[in-house]
């Protein structure tokens, strides 16, 4: 079965957020994915079928070494590159990708030989609650002093339900998973976190068990960039870029923008470039169960 390896928010190879996209993965079992992910080691890999009820939709599965996930911002900005690379006749294309959380449209254009960028459209942002401070620096090995005091830590979604959390000074650079995230996360309604230096634009992700930072993560930087609209640090409409991987040695930059205005984010979109690196083949797949 033959894969792609792209490197996603990034013009150049070997830097940005690394993906493996299959363009063509009906014939494998979710747990066949799962293996597959846990083996070729990207942060994520994304598994594409052809939705043959509509023609030009595609169901996407994506895969952490963790399990699957509901929705994802850096496999479908990728995979949308690749579908480009495989069916597009002409510079531009638009590319549904349906999801468990929801189903999506990315543009994409060439941009030249193993070149292109893809804007993903999130769709509407969900504000889910503004919870206590108070302990919540403490799990990423934070002081409370390190929080920017004019923005509220806040839960929302834009398929994936998202702590943001706002820091100032050099707190983002200390910033750290002091212990596992699932259950303290999971008491706010949340999934995951995304630690968010709004003056300098950049933020950090990490799994919940702190073990891997992630380099770009496209679902929680719309989720920042709904945070930041709302709170009127951005404009409407306004594209921006935010940065990420700086702390991984894999800097990725993804280019922003959200529609709307408190407390209705209508449309959120995240995109960036995509250099495509690798074509592979698995020349022996895992066992179906």
């Amino acid at each position: 079965m033959r894969f792609h390896h792209v490197d996603v928010f990034t013009d150049r190879p070997y830097s940005g957020n690394s993906l493996a996209v299959f363009p063509e993965a009906s014939a494998l079992t979710g747990a066949q994915m799962q293996a597959v992910t846990r083996e070729l080691r990207h942060f994520e890999s994304v598994f594409l079928i052809r939705d043959g009820a509509a023609g030009g939709t595609w169901r996407a599965r994506v895969f952490d070494l963790a399990g699957e996930l509901d929705f994802a911002g850096h496999p479908l900005v990728g995979a949308a590159a690749v579908l480009h690379d495989l069916h597009g006749a002409a510079d531009t294309g638009v590319w549904t990708l349906r999801l468990p959380a929801r189903t999506v449209e990315v543009a994409t254009r060439r941009r030249g030989p193993g070149r292109y960028a893809s804007l993903l459209d999130q769709g509407p942002a969900v504000f889910l609650g503004r919870p206590d401070p108070r302990g919540l620096p403490a799990l990423f090995g934070l002081e409370p002093g390190d929080l920017d005091p004019a923005l509220p830590p806040e839960v929302l979604s834009t398929g994936l339900r998202y702590l943001v959390l706002p820091v100032r000074g050099d707190a983002l650079a200390r910033a750290r998973v002091a212990a596992p995230l699932d259950v303290p996360l999971a008491r706010l309604g949340a999934e995951f976190a995304y630690v968010l230096d709004a003056a300098e634009r950049e933020g950090r992700h990490w799994t919940n068990d702190g073990l891997v930072e992630d380099v770009a993560t496209g679902s929680g930087a719309g989720c920042a960039a709904a945070y930041l609209r709302r709170h009127g640090r951005t404009g409407d409409g306004e594209e921006w870029i935010l940065r990420q991987g700086r702390f991984t040695g894999r800097s990725g930059a993804m280019r922003v923008s959200a529609v709307g205005r408190d407390p209705d984010v209508r449309a959120v979109r995240v995109g960036g470039e995509v250099a495509f690196v690798a074509e592979g083949r698995l020349r022996e797949l895992p066992p179906p169960a």
